[in-house]
């Protein structure tokens, strides 16, 4: 008997959109939640099988944990479950992000908001240096991971490389490091053992080409009428170009893409300002959805300060749904395209050696991401300043430090790797915190 016969798909439906409502907690307790609803408590999928998935989704670029769901859905209803699945598990963190993009722009600067904003910030600041180490403890095994971690800090943050040309070296170092230099690497891992795909051999290239003519037309359409309606310069073009690349290298997590997103969004197209990007990352923390839903708050505040001849929060609103599209359709893509191939995938040994070596990278990545952060929450004024190489790079001037925010900071760090507090948690203390002192100050 197939899963499709023995779960309702309504029953399904109404899971997901559990699931949806309650994906706080970024991919680790994402994926928890979907363990305990799926396998522990209804068992629709076995945990050999739920693992088979979810191994299989961190080989590919975007958030795992959506495509793990948007697996299942495929595993259990075929492309309609896959469909409901995915969608269902971005929508009410899609819907709150557009929300608390129109109440940032219409609040933004008032007291009580910058006080609840600066008490996310430091909150923030102490989840992603959470995050370095967390990742830096399962990828820097030997020093040739770790000296790929320091090679793509450096180079993105003192040489200012693009961020897909530092993931295309590194992939490159974790496939020819092992074979040059195995003393400095770890033994790459055994391949799994297969197990049985649904989809029928005889149709598998039909099915592939169907799906990659679809998935290219629903992706590419968009950016390719845009272009061609209001011009390369276009803001909802240059946003509709960038999304579609970041989607193809995000690989790593969303903190490792985030940098690269920072650097575009506010450097070279200035969309947002530096305190607005953390601020988008700080609120993304706080709503249900994979965490790379910031691009939406990032597509929201890009548009709505161009906006042409439409009003504002319209034009705001359809930044918002072009940034998500074009960096979400590529997920279901890699699902409907590769589920039936799985394990011709998971048996590639040089494919995992090379995402370990774009593994330890994003260790390096994520570490400008926090030097970043800690520049624009703990400082009022960031200068540049020229390096040997004729590089411009970000210097604080050390008279604005915000004794606030550090001691907020503090506080974050203390209930993160003091108290073992957990993201929630972290968040409200350091919200409550801040208004505190702003009522009482």
């Amino acid at each position: 008997m197939t899963p499709t016969e023995l779960v309702p798909f309504r029953s399904a439906l109404l899971v997901w959109l559990k699931i949806g409502c309650l994906n706080f907690g970024g991919p680790a307790g994402q994926i928890a939640l979907m363990h305990r609803l799926l396998v522990e408590e209804r068992r629709w999928i076995s945990d050999e099988r739920f693992l088979h998935a979810l191994n299989y989704c961190m080989l590919l670029p975007g958030p795992e944990a959506q495509q793990l769901a948007t697996y299942i859905g495929w595993l259990l209803h075929g492309t309609r479950g896959g469909l409901v699945a995915g969608l269902l598990f971005i929508l009410p963190g899609f819907v709150l992000m557009v929300a608390i993009s129109a109440l940032f722009l219409s609040f933004g600067q008032q007291g009580w908001m910058q006080s609840l904003l600066l008490g996310l910030h430091a909150a923030t600041l102490a989840i992603v240096a959470e995050a370095i180490l967390r990742l830096g403890r399962k990828a820097l095994k030997g020093q040739g991971p770790l000296l790929l971690a320091l090679s793509a800090f450096v180079a993105i943050f003192a040489l200012q490389l693009p961020f897909p040309l530092i993931i295309a070296a590194a992939a490159l170092a974790g496939v020819v490091g092992p074979r040059w230099a195995p003393g400095l690497f770890p033994a790459a891992g055994k391949a799994a053992a297969a197990t049985p795909s649904p989809a029928p051999a005889a149709s598998a290239w039909s099915r592939a080409l169907r799906t990659l003519s679809l998935g290219a037309l629903l992706w590419f359409s968009p950016t390719v009428l845009l272009w061609l309606s209001l011009g390369a310069e276009h803001v909802y073009t240059q946003q509709a170009f960038f999304f579609s690349k970041m989607a193809v290298v995000t690989f790593g997590g969303a903190y490792a893409v985030l940098a690269y997103m920072a650097q575009q969004a506010v450097s070279h197209y200035g969309w947002l300002l530096p305190g607005e990007m953390v601020q988008g990352l700080a609120l993304a923390e706080t709503t249900p959805g994979p965490l790379i839903l910031v691009l939406t708050y990032v597509g929201f505040l890009g548009a709505y300060r161009d906006p042409g001849s439409l009003d504002p929060m319209s034009a705001g609103l359809l930044g918002a749904v072009l940034c998500t599209w074009v960096s979400f359709v590529p997920c279901f893509l890699w699902i409907f395209l590769g589920a039936p191939h799985i394990e011709r995938l998971r048996q590639n040994t040089a494919l995992a050696a090379a995402l370990a070596g774009i593994t330890a990278a994003v260790v390096g990545v994520i570490a400008n991401l926090a030097l970043w952060f800690a520049l624009h929450v703990l400082w009022a004024e960031v200068d540049p300043w020229w390096g040997p190489l004729g590089i411009e790079l970000p210097m604080p001037q050390w008279s604005s430090l915000n004794p606030t925010a550090l001691g907020l900071t503090a506080l974050a760090l203390l209930a993160m790797f003091g108290l073992k507090w957990g993201l929630g948690r972290t968040l409200l203390l350091c919200a409550l915190a801040s208004l505190g002192l702003q009522a009482w100050g």
